[in-house]
């Protein structure tokens, strides 16, 4: 394997580092926010998720 080869292989793996940490961070926050509508939604009279998601899906 050449010089760039190895180059290649290790700008690959950083990249794919870097993409998994973004999708982590992506689903940490998403659990976040719908952790805080679960428990905020009673408090303030919002219709519960499942009537949200029925709402914005599909149909």
């Amino acid at each position: 394997m050449s010089w760039i080869g190895i180059v290649l292989v290790i700008v690959g793996l950083y990249l794919a580092f870097k993409l998994v940490g973004f999708v982590l961070k992506l689903a940490m926050w998403l659990l976040v926010v719908l952790g805080a509508y679960w428990v905020l939604a009673p408090l303030f009279d919002w219709p519960p998720l499942a009537e949200v998601v029925h709402v914005l899906g599909p149909g």
